[in-house]
């Protein structure tokens, strides 16, 4: 018969309640920590933990994570600021980058972010990162149509049979 993941536990778990039964028929710190592979440093937060709190403070816990920075209205908020385009909040361009997000948050709540954590926060409210397309200021949009209709088709045809032969 498998055990499943509740009946299995965590094994730091295990360790936690086996030292406080150690304990409790006798064994000391160093003993306990000695059997169990571990610091008699951590044995005896275990054993305040359960003075304190019982077998109950043993259990294993999720950790909470950060708090979010943004509060849920403000993250309501954010939506609307990002429809009214990047040149409406003083960007040249209507692209939402990373880093103008991040400067967009700190004006308009006081909240500082990394740029990098922003393509997580966008993604949270369903927007993707943008990334902006960088053109030199000299390009020549007609040259390049040339270009593009008579010399790329040149480069493109194959070499005629004869020339694939000296190349072998």
């Amino acid at each position: 018969m498998r055990k499943t993941d509740e009946q299995r536990g965590d094994w730091k778990e295990w360790r936690r309640r086996r030292a406080w039964e150690l304990s409790e028929q006798g064994w000391n710190q160093k003993e306990i920590a000695e059997a169990l592979g571990v610091t008699q440093g951590a044995v005896s937060q275990w054993m305040n933990m359960g003075r304190e709190q019982g077998e109950e403070g043993l259990r294993g816990k999720i950790a909470q994570g950060p708090q979010p920075r943004l509060s849920a209205e403000q993250m309501v908020q954010l939506p609307p600021l990002l429809d009214q385009g990047a040149e409406a909040h003083g960007f040249g361009g209507a692209v939402w980058t990373t880093q103008r997000v991040a400067v967009l948050i700190k004006k308009q709540f006081g909240v500082s972010y990394h740029p990098a954590h922003m393509s997580r926060l966008l993604k949270q409210i369903k927007y993707s990162v943008q990334q902006p397309i960088e053109r030199a200021s000299q390009r020549d949009e007609q040259a390049i149509a040339t270009w593009k209709e008579q010399r790329w088709p040149e480069l493109k045809k194959s070499p005629a049979r004869g020339q694939n032969d000296r190349l072998r």
